[in-house]
């Protein structure tokens, strides 16, 4: 019985949880969200981790899955590749990123797979190539037709990178709508002393191998306090968390009681 149930552990583990994606809806809520963004949707996805037990036949699906979807802005939260530096399918990888499509923008910050093995400039490199705002330490203001706008916050990675919250926050209006795109979720207790009103986050895979009674296996650092879903962070100003599970895995090739993850937010004012 204990091999049986052993074996198919690794199984499900291995081959099934982890081609389960998840699809969660929320509704992204705040009273500085311009009424012309009333219904607008953002689909964030996060941790693809290509390269490790995660193809492009795979990501293909994602692709199509996200355009099916319709998003008006679309948003990666970090780690793309699994190993940047050892990725040898590039140029493959390249046209499946150019077929998502947002009429808002698509935007992108970095993980810390995206800087390790001399990654960033890779990263940046092919996001850029493919319609990716990149944003490292800054922000840019999302507009639509009337002139109302709300403004796009991205800060670098907390493991391998430099974040800068002063810095990515120098031309951001405060009676504005505040999004931060943050690949560490556990950045949101320095941002909730700024006047930043939701953070969007992946980094934890949701602890990726989840036991009864025992919890997750294996929480990154800069993980260990939001590992998964919605929180609210009582700062100086109130401060809305999502950490999305993300796609892929890393380190270990399983995903138990951790499904994959695309979440879809819509605007309300």
């Amino acid at each position: 019985t204990v091999l049986g149930l052993s074996s198919g552990g690794y199984f499900y583990a291995n081959r099934i949880e982890p081609s389960l994606l998840e699809i969660n809806e929320l509704d992204m809520n705040h009273p500085l969200i311009p009424k012309s963004f009333e219904g607008i949707k953002i689909i964030q996805f996060s941790d693809t981790h290509l390269g490790f037990h995660y193809d492009l036949a795979q990501f293909k699906k994602l692709v199509n899955k996200i355009n099916y979807l319709n998003p008006d802005i679309i948003l990666f939260t970090g780690d793309l590749m699994d190993e940047p530096n050892k990725y040898s399918k590039l140029n493959e990888l390249v046209p499946l990123l150019e077929r998502l499509h947002a009429p808002l923008g698509k935007y992108c910050i970095y993980g810390n797979h995206d800087h390790g093995g001399y990654g960033s400039e890779i990263y940046r490199n092919i996001m850029e190539s493919t319609n990716f705002k990149v944003l490292l330490n800054q922000s840019i203001a999302i507009k639509v037709k009337d002139g109302s706008s709300f403004y796009l916050i991205g800060i670098d990675d907390a493991m391998l990178g430099n974040p800068d919250l002063p810095l990515a926050l120098k031309n951001v209006q405060t009676n504005h709508f505040n999004l931060l795109l943050s690949h560490a979720p556990d950045l949101a207790e320095a941002a909730s002393r700024y006047p930043i009103h939701w953070q969007l986050s992946g980094h934890s895979h949701g602890g990726q191998v989840k036991l009864p009674m025992l919890g997750a296996l294996i929480i990154p650092p800069f993980a260990q306090m939001y590992p998964e879903g919605l929180y609210t962070i009582e700062g100086k100003y109130p401060l809305t968390l999502y950490v999305n599970r993300g796609i892929g895995t890393t380190r270990l090739p399983f995903r138990f009681m951790a499904k994959p993850e695309l979440t879809i937010f819509t605007l309300k004012s």
